[in-house]
This record gives structure tokens, C-alpha cells and sequence, in this order.
């Protein structure tokens, strides 16, 4: 698959640039509406315990306690209250194939700009965000933190990750996070997930599997429009991102574009199915277009089921 050529070697003016014009694409997005879904998803989902008190008219019915009840004779509630701070993780694949783009952002710049949104949306809501990158081998590491300067910082962090490698190892990644991540979080995985496929799919899904067990975990799959729909552009080369073998495709062929496109069907439904297997959420974003609409979908998704379970 062709990749779009990047300086190795990124100056630093031109890192700055790049992370202000994420920072200006995403701020508009950092709107009442996608704040409020992020309250509704994860900080309603935050609640801790505070006590058992007797039953108040207008209290829900679905908050009480039947054995205190049951032992006391009369009705009596469950009280929870907010939790004052989450914490997020944003665990990114920073591995070869993320550099893939093919219409102007790259996956790896897709993933910037999710983290971006999302440590914006945190910080109007006191929640920390820390970052992990992975890639062939562990990448960098910031710890949970709140404040604009650690969000922009999480953004050059993508950008600048180095590249080159064979591939990401999930499965180390995975492992270690379970180790490492301590408490509960909110925890997103952002990838394209093509090392998962490569890799030993039955050893990621089992840890993943650990990691949902502890954190609401999210997958986060960034998508290239070109990996599922070849357009009809005559005679294509390709070249795999970690070096190989140079391929050419006719795209005028119709049964060459039917083939790229069951090839991608299978993909996808092969990394949903690891995913539910591992009870992970999934949530797939472009690398062209707007991203809040993808977001916005998704809390909608959580906000629906999250009634359906409580009704």
C-alpha cells in the first residue's frame, strides 16, 4: 500500500504549524454539543457510592435498595454522587502503516486530532489525560495531567513519534498496559488495527479482554477511504509501507476493485469480531472529513444502550 512521504527528520516550525492547524480544525469542534455528549457518556458513567437514605417523593424508583427495604420496612435509596475527576488514556498506535494517507491527512494525523479533541473536551470538564504510543517498540509516555499546554504537548507527541519499523506490536503493548495502568479509566485505543490482524490474534484478544475488564475501553479505528473503495484510476503501483514487493493494479477493472473491496469487508468484519470478543467498543474515524459527526454518533450510541440497560 502506498504511504505519503514525510521528512523524517520534521523541523521544528513546521511540527508547530501542524499541531496550531489541528488546534484550530479541532476547537471548533469542542462545541456545547459534543461537551455534552462526552458528560453524558463518560461523566454520568462516573459515579461513586455515598449512601442508603429513606425514599423521597420524586426519587426513581429504580434506586432503591430492595433488601435494606426488605430488613427496615419502609422504602430506602441508593445515593451516588459524581466523581470530581476521570481520567483518560490515550493509548496510540504510532507504527508504519498509521503514516498512510491518502487524501491529505495521514492516520497518524487522524489520531492527533482525535487526541487533541478529546483532551479539550476533558480539560472543560477537570478530567486528566496521559498518552502512551506504541509502534515495534514502546514509545513515549506522559502521565495523566490536566491544562492546555499538556494537551498541545500530547498532539506533538503523535506527530513526532519516530517511524519506520516492521510493525506495532499490540500484543506487548497490551500486556504491559495491564501491568502499568493502575485505577480505573476511561482508556482509548487508537490504531488501524492491521497489527492486530497480523499478530496472535488469541493472545490480544485475551488481554484486551483483562484491560475491559478493569477500564471502559474504546477502540478507536482510524480509517483511509482508499482501503475500502478503489477508484477506477487505471493502472495503480503500490508499495508496502515496511518495504517489500511493488504491485500494480489495474483500477479500471471492475473485478480488481470488487476484489479491494471484499478484501475490506473481510478486514473490518474480522476486527469487529476480535473486538466484541474482548467486549471493547468500537468507534471508527476518517482521515478526511469532519470528525465531530463520527464522535457525536458514537456518545449517542453509549448514551441509548446506557438507557436501555437502566429501563
Amino acid at each position: 500500500m502506498v504511504h505519503r512521504e514525510q521528512n523524517a527528520a520534521v523541523l521544528a516550525p513546521e511540527l508547530l504549524a501542524r499541531v496550531q492547524q489541528i488546534h484550530v480544525r479541532t476547537h471548533r469542534l469542542v462545541s456545547t454539543a459534543l461537551a455534552g455528549g462526552y458528560r453524558s457518556t463518560f461523566r454520568g458513567s462516573g459515579l461513586e457510592f455515598e449512601e442508603v437514605r429513606p425514599y423521597q417523593p420524586g426519587d426513581d424508583v429504580r434506586s432503591i435498595d430492595w433488601n435494606v427495604t426488605a430488613r427496615a420496612g419502609e422504602a430506602y435509596v441508593k445515593s451516588f454522587r459524581e466523581e470530581r475527576e476521570l481520567t483518560l488514556n490515550l493509548v496510540i498506535d504510532s507504527g508504519p502503516s498509521m503514516d498512510f494517507g491518502s487524501q491529505g491527512w495521514s492516520k497518524r494525523e487522524a489520531a492527533a486530532q482525535f487526541a487533541c479533541l478529546l483532551s479539550f473536551v476533558a480539560m472543560r470538564h477537570s478530567d486528566r489525560v496521559g498518552l502512551t504510543l506504541f509502534s515495534e517498540e514502546p514509545g513515549a509516555h506522559l502521565p495523566p495531567a490536566k491544562g492546555r499546554g499538556h494537551a498541545l504537548r500530547l498532539v506533538r507527541e503523535v506527530l513526532s513519534a519516530p517511524q519506520g519499523g516492521a510493525g506495532s506490536d499490540m500484543y506487548s503493548m497490551l500486556r504491559q498496559a495491564n501491568l502499568a495502568i493502575r485505577g480505573r479509566s476511561v482508556l482509548f485505543l487508537v490504531s488501524d488495527f492491521l497489527c492486530l490482524l497480523d499478530g496472535d490474534r488469541e493472545a490480544c484478544v485475551d488481554e484486551l479482554s483483562r484491560l475491559s475488564r478493569v477500564h471502559d475501553v474504546i477502540a478507536v479505528r482510524v480509517l483511509d477511504p482508499l482501503e475500502e473503495e478503489l477508484p477506477a484510476a487505471g493502472l495503480v503501483r503500490l508499495a508496502p509501507i515496511a518495504g517489500g514487493e511493488v504491485r500494480e493494479l489495474d483500477a479500471s477493472s471492475e473485478p480488481v476493485r470488487t476484489r479491494w473491496r471484499d478484501e475490506a469487508v473481510q478486514r473490518r468484519e474480522e476486527i469487529e469480531e476480535l473486538l466484541g470478543r474482548a467486549r471493547v467498543d468500537l468507534l471508527s474515524i476518517p482521515t478526511v472529513g469532519d470528525l465531530g459527526a463520527p464522535v457525536q454518533e458514537f456518545f449517542r450510541r453509549r448514551q441509548s444502550r446506557s438507557r436501555g440497560r437502566t429501563c
